[in-house]
């Protein structure tokens, strides 16, 4: 079966529906019933908490260091300063990640009015 199998106005969303599906909820079945049975601290989980969180991170960076569209359009120092203040008030409020969240967004929504 392939996408262009079928000539239908449905089939493409049909298949994407699958296709993702199948694609993510056989991981987070195996991640359940695993999960269960590995301890928090021990060296596997600890490892994959540590290779999600360079996954996070690297996304951010793509999305600042080169971004694309309407972000494309704002300065870099703008980006990392909108980056920094909203990890900074995000420490400064013991983790609030909302906040964090709100500031950075205020940050490069005025400094992009601004220039």
């Amino acid at each position: 079966m392939t996408f262009e199998a079928i000539d239908a106005w449905w089939w493409p969303y049909l298949f994407i529906i699958v296709a993702g599906w199948l694609a993510t909820d056989a991981w987070r079945f195996l991640g359940v019933v695993l999960g269960g049975r590995i301890s928090e601290t021990s060296e596997a989980l600890v490892f994959v908490r540590a290779v999600a969180t360079a996954l996070v991170a690297a996304v951010i960076a793509s999305l600042v260091l080169t971004p694309n569209g309407g972000l494309a359009e704002a300065p870099a120092w703008l980006r990392v300063g909108a980056v920094a203040a909203g990890f900074g008030v995000y420490l400064v409020t013991r983790q609030h990640m909302l906040a964090g969240i709100f500031v950075a967004e205020a940050v490069l929504l005025i400094g992009m009015a601004l220039t």
